[in-house]
């Protein structure tokens, strides 16, 4: 039995995350504000707001894996968004996902081989109007996997999942009626959104032996949006 943190577990694709982690026979600490709605022997929950600066509480003993998944999506034009809230997305994007590894960077390096998983988004590369703060703040999670990566090789991999839009509470503004989501899935190539699976799936396997050669890399899960035309 491994035992993986999960960051901002308590919805969506975190939630999703623990799930399979915990199907396949592992212990998990979610760390969120609220508990996710999973009931397990194998699983522990902290509640931590990521979005204050708040102590994180010591997590004893060897980590094999950390995921985190707390982001925001903050759309507006440039022009209307205020400096509190490019800082705003920066703190919670970023600074809560470094002041979480450098907590547990001692129990991640007990473990040769342990991995991290950070998010980053479709619209750092892609370039998308209305993301200005967000693939601000996700283009500094991209540096940072790649930074990390080669600073903690070869006992730590480090790598990021990039995605394009996926139902989970946080994007449901933008998918509220049938014509919102209708008109989402016909920008992406595969004609859908994501779901929370699509991009677990490959949080889990990047979290896994199974991907032991894989670090510095941002992956995109993103129904062929940032590559297709």
């Amino acid at each position: 039995m491994k035992h993986y943190v999960i960051a901002g577990g308590s919805h969506g694709i975190g939630q999703e995350i623990i799930q399979q982690l915990l199907n396949s026979g592992h212990q998990v600490t979610c760390i969120s504000r609220t508990a996710p709605s999973i009931s397990h022997s194998a699983l522990s929950h902290i509640a931590l707001d990521f979005s204050q600066a708040a102590e994180l509480p010591a997590i004893e003993g060897p980590i094999d894996g950390v995921a985190y998944c707390p982001g925001s999506i903050n759309l507006k034009m440039f022009r209307s968004l205020k400096p509190e809230e490019f800082q705003q997305d920066f703190d919670l994007n970023v600074m809560g996902a470094v002041r979480l590894l450098q907590k547990l960077q001692p129990g991640l390096k007990a473990v040769q081989g342990s991995s991290v998983v950070l998010f980053s988004t479709v619209a750092v590369q892609q370039g998308m109007a209305f993301h200005s703060s967000i693939a601000a703040a996700k283009g500094a999670i991209e540096g940072l996997t790649r930074s990390l990566a080669a600073e903690w090789a070869p006992s730590i991999r480090v790598n990021a999942i990039a995605p394009s839009l996926v139902e989970t509470p946080l994007s449901a503004k933008l998918l509220s009626s049938p014509e919102k989501a209708e008109a989402s899935a016909k920008r992406h190539p595969l004609a859908r959104v994501g779901r929370p699976e699509d991009i677990a799936s490959l949080a889990v396997f990047l979290l896994s032996e199974q991907s032991g050669w894989i670090t510095g890399q941002v992956m995109g899960v993103d129904g062929g949006m940032s590559a297709l035309r």
